[in-house]
């Protein structure tokens, strides 16, 4: 086996990759939730978007100016150990690994299988549904595992269809319902009040969009793969977080122009659905329905793309339960082979969970919480460390990249985590538990001395 992962990635691709693994079943599953929370107020709503939007891009933008200065084999945990030691990279690969990753990978998962449900007629929680959720699961990882050339290609292909409902829906959607007044009544019109205010439907309704927007960091752990990583990556972070805040908006938008607010939050699941076939027709709107699916599909792709070089990351830095044995790459499909085969397990563990915590009758007790959600402010939280060493140690960039973009991406991030904590309540006391322990489980498995390249 060779240990050395090869340069197979372009620019086109990086930027596919921030593109396409953000943009897919956020802006559809939390669209509902946003509308929900803020009881339909569609001008809080929009700013909730363009709240979560601005955060991403700032610390989107902190992790480009990283990106200029380091790079080796997992774009994040990289930016960890320059800013914070070996100690703290390990940890934080230790959780992407076995926490953050699987849990997103999961819930996408569910999602993809959810929407192609909805085309099925099939129950969203039901066992039909779940075992699509398997299928799209493995089936992400025999794509990656076998192929990751397909994979990017893959990646690329579905950045460009998940773009079509997108766009058709916010521009076809604003012009015709401006059109026809139902935008304006959308926008003049609260469904219904909101318990605890606009403050706190405006904290939910952020919260909920970290998951929409989350993945763009994502996109780092293949700059050991990028073709002239220094430049491109930054590139592709900054390109691709804009495009997908702007899409995000204008579909918002655009979605509004469809049907009233009360009708898509009736509509539950079926909400999208309904509204596509309102603006397009039956056949047109069951068909960009399906490209939605598919947009799932390749997000999921992305993420399972992380999942699988995750606990590589960690073993090449001599880390880890047994690191001789994850850091061999197949000579056929330059693959981490047993890292992936690690990665799609633990992304079957938190499938399962949320399962049992959010789609039924909860199975954990008071440690059901919701895994779409709370991992992703974790790891907002984990930044801040980063952002406040990058003031300490920088010395060699200029007054705004060394003071004030570390300040504002550490203001984002506390907003993060105070937007998570008013929106859950006690559930993320239960969630830092189960955090707490699983990172306790790294402990034994950190050993200071070389990187194993």
């Amino acid at each position: 086996m060779d240990n050395e992962l090869k340069k197979k990635y372009g620019l086109p691709t990086a930027i596919a990759l921030v593109i396409g693994i953000v943009i897919g079943s956020g802006v559809f599953f939390k669209a509902e939730k946003i509308l929900t929370a803020t009881g339909g107020n569609l001008p809080l709503g929009i700013l909730a978007w363009a709240i979560g939007g601005l955060i991403m891009i700032i610390c989107a933008y902190m992790f480009s100016i990283l990106a200029t200065r380091y790079a080796h084999v997992n774009g994040l945990v990289d930016y960890a150990e320059a800013l914070m030691g070996k100690r703290y990279a390990y940890y934080m690969g230790w959780f992407t690994t076995f926490i953050y990753f699987p849990a997103m990978t999961s819930v996408l998962a569910w999602v993809s299988a959810r929407y192609l449900g909805v085309l099925c007629g099939f129950d969203i929680t039901g066992g039909p549904v779940m075992v699509l959720a398997c299928l799209f699961l493995v089936g992400s990882y025999a794509v990656n595992a076998l192929s990751p050339i397909l994979a990017g290609k893959f990646q690329v292909a579905t950045t460009v269809i998940k773009l079509i409902p997108l766009l058709l829906m916010g521009i076809v959607g604003t012009i015709v319902g401006l059109a026809n007044g139902t935008t304006i009544e959308n926008f003049t019109t609260v469904v219904t009040t909101v318990e605890g205010g606009n403050g706190h439907a405006l904290f939910t309704a952020v919260a909920a969009t970290a998951f929409a927007y989350e993945g763009w960091i994502i996109a780092t752990s293949i700059n050991a793969e990028l073709k002239d990583a220094r430049r491109n990556l930054p590139i592709a972070l900054v390109i691709g977080t804009l495009i997908v805040a702007l899409t995000y908006i204008l579909y918002y938008i655009g979605l509004s122009g469809s049907v009233s607010n009360a009708e898509i939050m009736a509509g539950g699941e079926t909400g999208a659905k309904l509204a596509f076939e309102k603006i397009f027709g039956r056949a047109a709107g069951v068909g960009l329905f399906v490209l939605v699916v598919v947009s799932c599909l390749g997000t999921l792709n992305g993420l399972m793309l992380a999942a699988t070089r995750s606990l590589y990351s960690v073993a090449a830095r001599g880390n880890g339960p047994k690191p001789e044995a994850f850091l061999g790459i197949d000579q056929y499909t330059n693959m981490p082979a047993n890292s992936a085969i690690v990665g799609v397990l633990m992304c079957a563990v938190w499938l399962t969970y949320f399962y049992g915590a959010n789609l039924t009758e909860g199975w954990f007790g008071p440690f059901c919480f919701d895994s779409s959600e709370l991992p992703i402010i974790t790891l907002y939280a984990l930044y801040i460390p980063m952002f406040l060493n990058v003031m300490r140690r920088e010395k060699e960039l200029n007054a705004f990249h060394r003071y004030v973009m570390p300040v504002l991406s550490i203001v984002c991030c506390i907003f993060f985590c105070v937007a998570a904590v008013v929106s859950h309540g006690k559930a993320v006391l239960y969630y830092l538990i189960v955090f707490a322990v699983i990172m306790a489980l790294a402990i034994p498995f950190y050993r200071q001395g070389k990187e194993k390249t």
